[in-house]
């Protein structure tokens, strides 16, 4: 249920409103817009009369929400989210690009990467420590020392670390990463999940390979109902009959998922195609759909990359894709 309060109501009585609705054993999330105030009411709200609430003089109106996220929706919140990271904004109309190698294989190869998708306008960098391969016998990534080497090339570039969680066990190690992302094998680990959900740190939650888009707001809600608020969703690719494509890029999920929530959206181009040459056309055209992001795999050398080479753009060509990317965004803003 959301309570809208009529403009220029005093804090006093929107306290007082507050306080009685708390005492009914609801969770009440604020918020607070130009024009109006939203309250969010989490909970068991059958035993709250709607029109005795709707009748105060303070309230605007009052709508029951029969979607079953509450936290992540748009109703609760219609101002978009703007997740912050140091210095770098995402949603909100603030676009980032996220860029850098599938996975972490020495301190050369990171700090070069970084450092070329930086000054092609880079504001994140990703990088795999952690990764799970279909494959046993597959290169599973540097893990603890993969995650040391983003940290150098952090402190040489400046560059905020965006990488993937898979265990819970390895929570303590990810204590000075900027932006955890949870993978798509592991967007109904509920355990996990809740677990991101006591953390004070921006999580990018990627889209399971055959989930529905209520299956994704109801992973972020797990998080978001822990505590964590700070949560970017992101559309990576669903497994469908496409024989051509590793996966097939769902581009209505941004403009759907914008209807929705108000959480940033961001694309993953690389893993949905499996096919570098696919990745600039795709990335191009989820800017165009409005994504708030992009999130690209970039390597020095992608014929001798240990995880994903086929997918992965040069640094040249990334550069090339970041200046296409800000004349669509020109062209959309």
């Amino acid at each position: 249920m959301i309570v809208v309060l009529k403009h220029g109501v005093s804090d006093e009585k929107k306290a007082q409103l507050i306080a009685w609705l708390q005492a009914l054993g609801l969770r009440i999330h604020i918020s607070d817009g130009e024009f109006q105030t939203v309250l969010g009411l989490i909970g068991d709200t059958t035993n709250v009369d709607m029109d005795l609430v709707e009748s105060l003089e303070i309230v605007d109106s009052v709508k029951r929400v029969t979607e079953p996220f509450k936290c992540c929706n748009r109703k609760f919140h219609p101002d978009d989210m703007i997740v912050e990271i140091g210095d770098v904004k995402v949603g909100g109309g603030n676009f980032v690009m996220i860029a850098g190698p599938c996975s972490v294989e020495s301190e050369e190869q990171i700090v070069k990467v970084a450092k070329a998708v930086k000054a092609a306008g880079a504001k994140l960098m990703r990088g795999g420590a952690f990764k799970p391969r279909t494959s046993p016998y597959d290169f599973a990534g540097l893990k603890a020392f993969g995650l040391d080497l983003l940290k150098i090339a952090r402190q040489e570039t400046g560059l905020p670390i965006v990488t993937e969680l898979m265990n819970i066990m390895d929570l303590p190690l990810f204590e000075d990463v900027d932006v955890i992302q949870v993978g798509a094998r592991n967007m109904q680990n509920y355990d996990l999940l809740r677990e991101l959900g006591h953390l004070d740190k921006p999580i990018l939650l990627k889209r399971g390979l055959a989930n529905t888009l209520k299956e994704l707001l109801m992973s972020a809600e797990y998080i978001m109902a822990s505590g964590n608020e700070r949560v970017m969703l992101c559309e990576r690719g669903i497994r469908t009959f496409s024989d051509y494509t590793r996966n097939t890029l769902d581009l209505s999920a941004v403009p759907m998922l914008h209807q929705l929530t108000h959480l940033p959206v961001i694309v993953d181009p690389s893993h949905a195609t499996g096919i570098a040459k696919l990745v600039p056309p795709m990335a191009l055209a989820a800017t165009a759909s409005g994504a708030d992001g992009l999130i690209i795999e970039v390597h020095n050398d992608p014929m001798h990359a240990l995880c994903d080479g086929a997918q992965s753009l040069r640094p040249e060509e990334f550069t090339e894709l970041a200046e296409k990317v800000r004349a669509i965004r020109e062209v959309i803003a």
